[in-house]
């Protein structure tokens, strides 16, 4: 009978937050004001070197985001002058809760639950206007960590965990990252799949009318990376090498 209650409460729960992120969504990607964006960096590693590279970060670095957005906003005739403004928020002490290791649907509810209430408890004693989406950025060192844990853009909450490398030689390939995570929190989702994430034909192709297809001189956002052949792509170096696809921006209502 208890467990009985606690699925009925947390169903509950789920559903008042589910109507609200409905109604959040509408308002948010109705594209008559700028998204507007914070980013929250994270030590992810605890080391001194990360410590120094997000002490160094300004609002300028993430620019090629608002850049990027305003470009393929213009080329669908979206009529908004800047989509998005980002800012930089306080460096946050704490880490994000982890997701469960496995896909219990059960456990990731619960788990998606906590990370919008951290995120509420985190932030909310912040000053200025509240931001439409929360982006919390995990840097590493990639001398000690060459490879990251899977970022996650939740439209559940407008909240994003997007793990990254601190280097500025990376900076430009942590962005695309980091775009990709934020247009998941107003809608879109991930064009690659199968066993090697390759981009999924023709969502996930920047240009699925090229001829030959191959390669494809982009990457399209969620695609996640340039297709190079049927087997082969590779991560674009930076969102100058992306567009946005058109499943996508219908995804995020920029064609209706």
């Amino acid at each position: 009978m208890f467990e009985l209650l606690r699925k009925f409460i947390l169903f509950m729960l789920l559903f008042v937050v589910g109507m609200s992120t409905y109604l959040t969504m509408q308002n948010t990607t109705d594209w008559r004001d700028p998204l507007l964006v914070q980013v929250y960096p994270i030590n992810g590693d605890g080391l001194s070197t990360t410590s120094r590279y997000i002490d160094d970060l300004q609002e300028s670095d993430f620019q090629s985001i608002e850049n990027f957005m305003k470009k393929e906003a213009t080329r669908y005739r979206v009529g908004i002058n800047q989509p998005v403004k980002i800012s930089l928020g306080p460096i946050l002490r704490e880490q994000p809760p982890l997701p469960p290791a496995n896909g219990n649907p059960f456990n990731v509810a619960y788990w998606s639950l906590n990370l919008r209430w951290w995120a509420y408890q985190i932030t909310s004693d912040f000053d200025g206007r509240k931001p439409d989406v929360r982006l919390f950025l995990v840097y590493f060192d990639p001398e000690q960590t060459p490879t990251v844990g899977h970022s996650l853009g939740l439209q559940k909450g407008l909240i994003g965990i997007v793990n990254l490398f601190a280097n500025q030689q990376q900076l430009q390939t942590n962005n695309f990252v980091i775009a990709h995570e934020m247009l998941h929190t107003v809608g879109a989702t991930d064009k690659y799949g199968g066993p090697y994430s390759l981009p999924v034909y023709p969502t996930g192709y920047a240009d699925p009318e090229k001829r030959p297809l191959y390669p494809q001189l982009q990457a399209e956002v969620m695609g996640g990376r340039i297709p190079l052949s049927e087997t082969q792509a590779i991560i674009p170096f930076g969102l100058e090498q992306t567009s946005v696809g058109a499943a996508t921006a219908s995804e995020i209502r920029w064609l209706r």
